[in-house]
């Protein structure tokens, strides 16, 4: 019965695209991705629960799939535990998308994409076979190039989705190499069989390799730089597809990897700690200064990939040095992290698409006091910015809460190996909640709560009363996630724990909750937090501090003198005096000059100001100025582009030997035969 509820999903996902791409409604393949995710959300909370769920594939593909072994989709705890994470925000996003797509001037296809993602989500994270994971994670790849290419008559499409498909590519290849190694020494493609790999370099080559490749689909640094341009590029809500439901895949392939191979090498424990750690700072940065609010999104996702990666390094370090203990708390550190990157970031782009539909721009100076125009996007935006930002009362600060009480644990292993590399993915990892709370206030107090009204700002547009409605449902289930599930942070935990059961068993991570509603970094009275009390006692506080001040004022409360937001306690201050959502990112521009290469231009645009007085931008000799000031995507400019030179200059070289002479071709077939000889006599 269970398997038929996993094959009736994937049945109805194949169906409605098929649908989608002939005459059927726009509507209809979204909100059938939507009964879809439902049905595959019941199938990984009764995995969950620890019933097997198998769905045979071997009669539909052939008995052995071309020697390939036996083939399933089959759920466990781990497999499990992604379905619901992924899937539980898949509900909210396709009402979004079916929202969105109806009044949308846009060529069919778009709900076809949908549905191929939680195809190959479902797919990858219930694939027993190496080959159908592979198969799985092309067409995975193929529907990311798709939607970044979607809209190809916008620019940079062109160029983001190129990016998004090559760098997929080279996940595949990292990949593929990896399982085969496994498969060559386990006799098997299936995944069970990969797990008798006993230790030896072949299979800490392979652990490399795997992880390598699922880096790059979490966007780790230095390959994160299909992240940003391939979200920004895709459409509408789609975004949210792709950033809260997909990526959580690179995220499963990580778990998943570890409780095949158990024991990682030595360095990639500490390479994923220092490079986690980069990541998070690379794109914080990143999220601080940007302009546009779709790019301020994408960059969050490397931030929280950085994280979710030291929560991970973590963990392989407990594996190293065999303590379950610290594998315990840096997995569940993790993995509470991925909730939180899921719940908020899909709110997060749902909202940015409302925006965008509503005002017909994503420029942050354009969007100042939006939350004003557009109440319901405006309010998603809010409570997702605070949850990344890790403010009290969101789940955000439940996991970023939790991990840095796993780093803390430094203390508990002996050797400087390990121990000053998470000393220093801490101090990244806090620099990088230092530099959130600033990055999102930004989002918040001028974006969200800006000046009503303000030059230039493009007026609020109806986008009809089914894209309002199913929208707005969409970002009030949400948003209502964000704080749901850290006021029953403790019920979160047990579920993490049981789906993490064939990593690390619940007898280790059960020290991470306590009664009376309290959680603890796994080790007994190291500290402790109760995010249901906490969700309780705040806002009582809050009440009886109104109370108090209604009281104490006796009734001057409400009478006090109110003026517009951000008059900065002066007699006015508006226009272009105002601060400005650039201008509030100045100083983080000034502060990780060396992290982002900031670059800034004093000009002079006339010597004299036609004899305007009032002019803002003159010096004293009356001359007119112009300032610029901009960022730089350090790994682009100093490693893909020049890579992609090399590139360039080689398949320029390469295209020489395409003259059009049949001798000079049978003479390459000739030494192309004699090599692969050589190679196969020298391995004999």
């Amino acid at each position: 019965m269970t398997a038929a509820l996993l094959g009736t999903a994937l049945a109805a996902l194949a169906a409605a695209a098929l649908l989608d791409l002939v005459r059927a409604p726009r509507l209809l393949a979204h909100l059938v991705a939507c009964a879809a995710a439902v049905l595959l959300v019941i199938v990984g909370a009764i995995g969950l629960a620890g019933r097997q769920v198998r769905l045979g594939l071997d009669a539909a593909l052939g008995t052995g799939l071309l020697s390939f072994g036996p083939t399933a989709l089959s759920v466990d705890r781990l497999s499990g535990l992604f379905l619901v994470i992924s899937f539980a925000v898949a509900v909210p996003v396709s009402l979004a998308c079916a929202g969105w797509v109806p009044w949308r001037p846009t060529r069919r296809g778009l709900g076809a994409l949908h549905c191929l993602v939680l195809g190959a989500v479902a797919m990858v994270t219930t694939a027993d076979n190496v080959f159908l994971f592979m198969l799985a994670w092309e067409l995975l790849t193929i529907a990311f190039y798709l939607l970044a290419g979607f809209d190809r008559t916008e620019p940079d499409r062109a160029d983001a989705a190129l990016v998004t498909v090559a760098l997929g590519k080279v996940s595949e290849a990292a990949l593929l190499l990896g399982f085969l190694l496994l498969a060559a020494r386990a006799g098997g493609f299936g995944f069970a069989d990969l797990a008798t790999v006993p230790p030896s370099g072949l299979r800490d080559a392979a652990f490399a390799l795997l992880v390598a490749g699922f880096a790059v689909k979490i966007g780790l640094v230095p390959v994160h730089v299909w992240m940003p341009q391939g979200y920004r590029a895709a459409p509408g809500p789609l975004r949210a597809v792709m950033a809260g439901v997909a990526v959580n895949v690179g995220f499963y392939g990580l778990w998943r990897t570890f409780d095949l191979l158990a024991v990682p090498p030595g360095g990639l424990a500490v390479a994923l700690l220092l490079l986690g750690g980069v990541t998070a700072l690379l794109g914080i940065a990143h999220v601080a200064v940007q302009t546009d609010l779709a790019e301020v999104v994408a960059y969050s996702s490397v931030e929280n990939a950085g994280l979710i990666t030291v929560g991970y390094g973590v963990a392989l370090v407990g594996a190293t040095v065999d303590q379950p203990t610290l594998v315990a708390v840096g997995l569940l550190a993790a993995t509470l992290q991925i909730v939180t990157h899921a719940v908020a970031k899909s709110l997060l782009f749902c909202a940015t698409s409302g925006i965008e539909d509503g005002t017909g721009t994503t420029e942050l100076e354009a969007l100042r006091g939006v939350g004003h125009r557009l109440p319901t996007s405006g309010t998603g935006l809010a409570i997702g910015a605070l949850t990344l930002a890790g403010v009290p009362l969101t789940v955000g600060f439940v996991s970023e809460w939790f991990l840095l009480e796993a780093l803390m644990q430094q203390f508990r292993i002996s050797g400087l190996g390990y121990t000053l590399p998470m000393a220093v993915a801490g101090a990244l990892v806090a620099l990088t909640v230092g530099f959130a709370a600033v990055a999102f206030v930004r989002i918040v107090g001028m974006i969200v709560l800006g000046p009503r009204e303000s030059d230039g700002q493009a007026p609020a547009r109806d986008v009809g009363a089914l894209g309002g409605a199913l929208g707005g449902a969409a970002i009030a289930l949400l948003g209502f996630g964000c704080v749901a599930v850290a006021a029953v942070g403790p019920l979160w935990l047990r579920m993490l724990a049981a789906g993490l059961d064939p990593i690390v068993g619940r007898d280790v991570t059960a020290g991470a909750i306590q009664p009376a509603w309290v959680l603890q970094p796994v080790y007994a009275e190291f500290s402790a937090l109760s995010p249901s009390k906490l969700a309780v006692a705040m806002p009582l506080l809050l009440l009886g501090v109104v109370l108090l001040a209604a009281v104490a004022g006796r009734g001057r409360m409400i009478t006090v003198r109110r003026v517009p937001a951000w008059r900065s306690a002066t007699g006015g201050v508006a226009g272009e005096n105002q601060y400005t959502p650039f201008g509030f990112a100045n100083p983080t521009r000034k502060v990780l000059a060396t992290v982002l290469l900031t670059r800034s231009e004093l000009t002079t645009l006339e010597r004299q100001s036609g004899g305007r007085t009032d002019d803002p931008h003159r010096d004293p000799a009356g001359a007119h100025l112009g300032y610029t000031t901009d960022v730089v995507e350090v790994v682009e400019r100093f490693l893909f582009r020049p890579l992609a030179a090399l590139l360039l200059a080689v398949v320029r070289a390469a295209k020489r030997l395409q003259n059009g002479r049949l001798d000079a071709y049978l003479a390459y077939m000739l030494l192309a035969v004699l090599a692969v000889l050589t190679v196969v006599v020298g391995l004999a």
